[in-house]
């Protein structure tokens, strides 16, 4: 983070200091344990645990001081009535302290880590590139990317997601931007917002925070995204696969990893550019297309375009990772989180993948769904059979609509009650060169399973980290 000592932080946020004046010149960090030489330790309070109470151990790894709603004996300590609005004060304060820096910031219902992870590893060779680590995209995480920033810092890639209306534009606010994707509008968490209406109301807050000479990224593709071009001052570039987006792709072709090549067309100032992904899924064609457009926008030329796209890796854990195992066996792991688009895309390149080989999708439960979740799970059900899918591992009982409308259309369907069941269905049926999908919402836990898996046929995980050059 930029230096800043305590006393200028109470200032920021309307604070008042307990203790000595100390500067803060390392990490911010929520988690005691993440604490380091010179952090500031934000004390949260949350629903079962008071952060308060790890202030110590956070001062014993070096932090200097804490940003709380109460003093804290013998520990240095901003105080403030509110510590979520301090603490986006604070992060707001290090973008206006950052002359130079540039802001994209990037929502949709599904693929926004993705597309920020390829984004900031196209920029990375530009200039100094901050992007959250993860899906640290909330009221929380997007303060704790905020605060990586430093002087020297060109670009910051946010990530902005949402559970409720008036979220992105609290975000936005804490950073913001210059640029906006707009990916998607679809069914995750429709169950808290209510509808699907409801969640493109929420994702266009992103494109009515942008200044006039700000630009709009809206996929063509998606009627609820180009609907937005109406909500925004900025400029605005569609993108898709269409002949109604501004800059589209063309020659569309899959390897037998299911990695992409493709033509753009119409990019600013670029002649038709081809590229080739190193990333698995046809839906990357779109999120690649986005990723150029800001590219663009920001400096790059077609060639670093191109370039950075080619050499660009998955980087956030859980994401279309595609393991080739010694023992012959493809195992793609994709479930840190699922909703109906992103469970169909997966059940598509399973299929792509493993044409030629048996293929196994252990599914389990898609959250957050409300009222649309059992018609959604049934029709992932109905999607592993249309694709030919050639065995369903049914995980937990809010997967069992899957199992059911699987098993009519005729596909083989093994059921489990937990991850641990699904353990012994899955080893009991793996054989060299099966292709191996585990699909579902990161609470349902089967990326963990997917991890034990690869580790136990000889597999290696890659260890992921902050997206920053």
């Amino acid at each position: 983070m930029i230096a800043l000592t305590l006393s200028h932080i109470a200032a920021i946020t309307g604070g008042t200091l307990h203790g000595d004046d100390r500067t803060v010149d390392g990490p911010v960090v929520t988690d005691s344990r993440e604490a380091a030489p010179g952090s500031l330790y934000v004390a949260r309070i949350g629903e079962y645990a008071d952060g308060h109470d790890f202030a110590p151990s956070a001062l014993e790894a070096g932090a200097v001081g804490v940003l709380g709603s109460r003093a804290l004996p013998g520990i240095p300590t901003v105080v403030v009535d509110d510590v979520q609005q301090a603490f986006g004060d604070l992060a707001r304060a290090v973008v206006d302290l950052a002359p130079s820096l540039r802001i994209v910031g990037i929502t949709g219902s599904s693929g926004k880590t993705s597309t920020k992870d390829l984004l900031a590893q196209v920029l990375a060779p530009l200039g100094e590139t901050v992007a959250p680590v993860g899906s640290y995209n909330s009221e929380v995480g997007v303060p704790l990317t905020v605060c990586r920033v430093t002087t020297g810092t060109r670009f910051l890639v946010a990530e902005m997601g949402a559970t409720n209306l008036g979220n992105i534009t609290y975000l936005t606010h804490i950073a913001p931007p210059a640029v906006g994707i707009v990916l998607n509008v679809g069914t995750a968490h429709v169950g808290e917002f209510g509808s699907v209406e409801a969640i493109a109301q929420t994702k266009g807050e992103l494109v009515e925070a942008l200044p006039g000479t700000g630009l709009a990224i809206l996929n063509a593709d998606d009627p609820r995204v180009a609907a937005m071009a109406a909500r925004t001052r900025a400029r605005v570039v569609t993108v898709g696969l269409g002949e109604a987006a501004q800059v589209r792709a063309v020659d569309v072709s899959l390897d037998d990893q299911d990695r992409p090549a493709f033509t753009v067309l119409g990019l600013d100032g670029v002649e038709a550019l081809p590229v080739r992904l190193g990333l698995h899924g046809e839906h990357q064609v779109g999120n690649a297309l986005a990723v150029a457009v800001a590219a663009r926008e920001l400096g790059a030329s077609g060639e670093q375009i191109a370039t950075g796209l080619a050499g660009a890796r998955a980087v956030s854990r859980w994401r279309m990772e595609v393991h080739q195992l010694p023992t012959g066996i493809t195992l793609i792991n994709d479930a840190y989180n699922a909703n109906l688009d992103s469970m169909q895309a997966a059940l598509r390149a399973l299929q792509r993948i493993g044409r030629g080989h048996r293929t196994i999708a252990v599914l389990g439960e898609m959250r957050e769904l409300g009222d649309f979740s059992a018609a959604a799970h049934h029709q992932v059900g109905a999607a592993a059979a249309e694709l030919g899918t050639g065995v369903v591992v049914a995980v937990g009982a809010g997967a069992e609509p899957i199992a059911a409308a699987a098993e009519a259309a005729g596909v083989r369907v093994e059921r489990a009650a937990d991850v641990d069941e699904a353990h012994r269905v899955v080893m009991q049926l793996l054989a060299p060169s099966d292709v191996i999908l585990f699909k579902s919402s990161r609470d349902s836990g089967l990326r963990f399973l997917g991890d034990r898996i690869t580790v136990e046929q000889g597999g290696y995980l890659q260890e992921h980290g902050p997206t920053h050059a």
